[in-house]
């Protein structure tokens, strides 16, 4: 498929809504910021939150074959050798000697330079850029008090080899049998050079990872290995096309032969188009990884990872498909897809509208005071408690009607419900739908129930 873009570049207008309404705030911002490093707000949090419930939901408690992981970021720092990260995992760099800035030698012509007028690096009559090096992607630290090189380990720069080392631990307590799945959430690190476009890359992120394992003979009556891989591509694009985001504005992405890692046996990403000049990128990978990860651990840890099938009477060490998707990036790309600008008749300003699936809007309905009188703050906060053992609600009495209209509008929030001075008489509110602005006159014991139907 093509992979221009015929979506507008919204990045500026998210990222200055983002701050302004509590999405994500610039890392230490009072102290001039952390270059790449974001906070998610109170509305951010709520919507990376319902993301990843929707993951976990899909792909373990939905399922019977596939058990959840939380390992630990540090591990013993022989997992990176092994795994190939520690000798492998860089990215070529060239220093500029005159404006002492540093570029990925293989994207010079997305770096800029920071020398007025900005230019491409190299470009400036008075560049000086060095031959390429390589640089370890890896952050380090130091375990326990003395910071030596026997007390090196790294900060894990993904998830996935939590899952390999703790393979037959899981087999074993869980007594799964092959073919099935680990997965997990957590947070990964990498000293990016190029980090940018927001949070779409950044050196501190959060992966949603499951690693599936299959028998590379693929017995009969099982799926084989290619069937399980073609299986986890189109079950991942679907889950995106759920989670609300424009068939359009999907496709996949099949590696080249030069993109291919070493081991892998086939890869796709998953691509969003962000608009723009950023149009598509991966929010999501599906590999083949074959046996490479459970092999190298083997061998190198000196302990046997194979999967005894006691049935057939046979030792092997599975072939793993891997899925693995940005939580930050599948945010930014709800984000992006949600945005829109509209006018609204008989205004003149129009509105900003968040068009979030109303599953992982941060705030599934506010509840509103027509007036600060005759008992109508007090049915709305009754009904707001009502609410909020089910929903994330809020309650919001500033302003005009209108402006609360608008500020949800702006915060994705699908629903608002009005309480006014015939609910105090009959026990209706009117709820308000962001999307059509279609109203419906309800009784307020309903509102449970109605909301119940729609958020799905």
């Amino acid at each position: 498929m093509s992979s221009e873009t015929n979506h507008p570049d919204v990045m500026d207008k998210l990222v200055s809504l983002a701050k302004r309404r509590g999405f994500i705030f610039q890392s230490s911002e009072i102290y001039g910021g952390t270059g790449s490093v974001w906070d998610y707000g109170p509305l951010g949090v709520e919507l990376k939150k319902n993301i990843k419930d929707r993951w976990w939901n899909a792909m373990v408690r939905e399922r019977d074959d596939i058990e959840g992981l939380d390992a630990a970021i540090l591990m013993h720092p022989k997992v990176w050798e092994a795994s190939g990260h520690v000798a492998g995992f860089t990215d070529p760099l060239v220093d500029c000697k005159a404006c002492k800035a540093r570029f990925r030698a293989d994207k010079l012509e997305d770096g800029q330079c920071p020398r007025k007028p900005s230019k491409k690096p190299g470009e400036h009559t008075d560049c000086q850029l060095t031959e390429p090096r390589l640089f370890n992607l890896m952050f380090k630290t130091f375990m326990g008090p003395l910071e030596d090189s026997a007390a090196v380990v790294y900060l894990r720069p993904e998830t996935a080899q939590g899952i390999f080392v703790n393979f037959l631990n899981v087999q074993q307590a869980s007594r799964q049998k092959v073919p099935f799945g680990i997965a997990q959430i957590g947070k990964a690190f990498r000293n990016e050079i190029t980090p940018g476009n927001f949070t779409f890359r950044t050196r501190e992120f959060e992966q949603m990872e499951m690693q599936f394992f299959v028998d590379p003979q693929a017995p009969d009556g099982q799926k084989s290995d290619m069937e399980w891989f073609e299986f986890w591509k189109h079950q991942r694009m679907a889950w995106h096309r759920a989670l609300g985001l424009t068939e359009s504005r999907l496709h996949f992405h099949q590696h080249t032969p030069q993109e291919l890692a070493h081991y892998a046996r086939a890869a796709f990403d998953i691509q969003f188009d962000f608009g723009g000049t950023l149009g598509f990128q991966e929010i999501e990978g599906v590999h083949h990884r074959s046996d490479f990860d459970l092999g190298a651990h083997q061998a190198s840890s000196g302990k046997r990872l194979e999967y005894v099938d006691q049935v057939a009477n046979r030792r092997y060490l599975p072939y793993v498909i891997e899925t693995s998707v940005g939580a930050d990036r599948v945010t930014l790309a709800a984000m992006v897809d949600a945005y829109r600008e509209e006018a609204v008749p008989g205004e003149a300003e129009g509105r900003v509208v968040l068009g979030f699936h109303p599953t992982i809007a941060p705030v599934k309905a506010a509840v509103f005071a027509l007036v600060k009188k005759d008992g109508q703050p007090e049915f709305a906060r009754k009904l707001r408690d009502e609410l909020r053992s089910r929903f994330t609600v809020d309650y919001d009495e500033t302003g005009s009607i209108g402006k609360r209209y608008r500020r949800h509008d702006e915060i994705g929030t699908p629903f608002c419900i009005t309480v006014d001075h015939q609910s105090v008489a009959d026990g209706t509110v009117t709820v308000r739908h962001r999307d059509t602005l279609a109203q419906d006159r309800i009784a307020a014991s309903a509102v449970t129930a109605y909301l119940d139907e729609r958020i799905r």
